[in-house]
């Protein structure tokens, strides 16, 4: 069969043009947007008398002819028809005949292959919001589960000052709330139709853009027909909000693979997110989030391949712009993966309370206390933190802890000190005392948790309201 297009040329494509320039064995992935825009986009031309409605109803029914032989694996794809667009097209002449070629009637490719990608972009931002809420539901089960639970708060990753295993969990729920509602402003520029359009200046037929984005739930429609065939911001900005979910999900890998280790020992993976040695019998792996950790340069690669791709691109549609659609895929494909993981292996970790409350025992990470005691004792603070340095100091040289000095022993350094700095050591009172807005508290924790459940549930619903059926 000759190419749809084929009428101006005199010659056959060369087999390796063929090969080099199809698209059909990654765009297959739009088949089902596809069909819907084109279901959509008949009925338009069914209304505005463009069709008969005879000729709507064979080409309905041909689309979803074709929509069944996808579903059950006997489409047949071809590389000499290039793209998903003309296979689809192809296979529905063949289903009913030359009446299928007036499917294409006010529509160009161009057109017709940025609506695909905003549809699938649509639907797969709103499983990400859900994926993400489930996501931090995990996280706030573990930090309910652990409101006494005291670790070491770390900066240059030495210990600083004691926190609640909740409030460090939670930091990460702040992030992927961040990342949930960027997702849910990038809705509102992939939820924008480019259909009707054309190749850049629209179409002489008298189609109705609007009944048209009524039918496929579009909110807005592209005003300028030249910007809605060469816009791939939407795309853009969606690999920028997947690049950040997973440098989040990226720094969260990292402290899990540390917890895990035997020099912490904060935390236990459950078995089946682990994966043995092939010699070493006793290893237990945390390939989960090391992979994770590695996948997150593949999304970072995929951000900047499509921003080095469209820099110089003139207006409209250019060949190169085929490129926008593997990093795409991949992007969906590999965040999907670490998103559907990372819930359920938060949710089954073990939390080792005896280890975190040791290590929190056995540093300085409450000095700032000491010098917080002072001030409170009317020492200025420089003063004071020069005498903790010392008490620091001494503590090292005699291989001792802040709380296993003696009263007389502090004495030596400054005579304000009194039984209750013992009081104001214990690492459950130096939580505690953080109580302000945003505080490690475990009264603040408490709240903070309220909150995010509010937001969670606020996802719940806009993930309700969004999803397209």
């Amino acid at each position: 069969m000759s190419k749809l297009w084929g009428g101006r040329f005199t010659k056959e494509t060369n087999k390796l043009v063929e090969q080099y320039t199809a698209s059909i064995s990654f765009d297959q992935q739009l088949a089902s947007e596809d069909i819907t825009g084109s279901l959509a986009h008949v009925a338009m031309l069914g209304k505005c008398g463009i069709l008969t409605p005879s000729e709507v109803n064979t080409i309905t029914e041909g689309l979803h002819a074709v929509q069944q032989k996808m579903t059950n694996g006997n489409a047949n794809f071809k590389i000499e028809d290039e793209d998903i667009h003309m296979n689809i097209e192809r296979m529905l002449i063949e289903e009913i005949g030359p009446v299928g070629g007036k499917l294409h009637t006010g529509r160009s490719r161009n057109d017709q292959v940025a609506t695909d990608m905003h549809l699938y972009l649509r639907r797969h931002v709103v499983h990400f919001v859900q994926l993400l809420s489930d996501l931090q539901r995990a996280l706030v089960q573990q930090a309910e589960q652990n409101m006494d639970t005291i670790l070491p708060g770390y900066t240059h990753l030495q210990r600083a000052q004691p926190i609640l295993f909740s409030h460090h969990l939670l930091a990460y729920v702040a992030m992927l709330q961040r990342d949930i509602e960027r997702l849910m402003d990038s809705y509102k520029r992939i939820n924008t139709m480019p259909l009707g359009a054309g190749a850049l200046a629209g179409t002489t037929f008298p189609i109705d853009r609007h009944y048209t984005a009524s039918l496929l739930h579009f909110d807005h429609l592209y005003e300028n027909s030249i910007d809605a065939v060469s816009d791939r911001d939407f795309i853009v900005e969606f690999l920028a909000d997947a690049s950040l979910i997973m440098l989040h999900l990226s720094r969260l890998s990292e402290e899990l693979v540390l917890w895990s280790s035997t020099e912490f020992s904060f935390i236990e993976l459950d078995d089946a997110f682990c994966t043995g040695s092939s010699i070493m019998p006793q290893k237990k792996n945390p390939d989960v989030p090391e992979l994770v950790r590695g996948k997150t340069g593949r999304v970072y690669g995929h951000l900047m391949g499509l921003l080095t791709l469209l820099k110089s691109l003139p207006l409209a549609y250019n060949k190169d712009m085929q490129e926008d659609k593997e990093g795409m895929f991949d992007t969906v494909q590999t965040l999907q993966g670490a998103l559907q993981l990372f819930a359920p292996m938060i949710a089954t970790m073990k939390v080792n309370k005896t280890n975190m409350m040791k290590a929190v025992r056995e540093d300085y990470s409450n000095a700032t206390d000491i010098a917080d005691y002072l001030v409170n004792k009317g020492l200025p603070f420089r003063a004071a933190h020069e005498v903790i340095g010392k008490i620091v100091l001494y503590c090292i040289e005699n291989k001792k802890y802040l709380l296993d000095l003696t009263l007389e022993e502090y004495k030596q350094f400054n005579v304000l000190f009194e039984k209750d700095i013992f009081v104001a050591l214990q690492p459950e009172n130096v939580v505690n005392a953080r109580d302000m807005h945003g505080g490690t508290a475990k009264k603040r924790v408490s709240q903070a948790i309220e909150q995010v459940k509010l937001c969670i549930e606020k996802s719940d619903t806009w993930v309700k309201e969004h999803t397209i059926t």
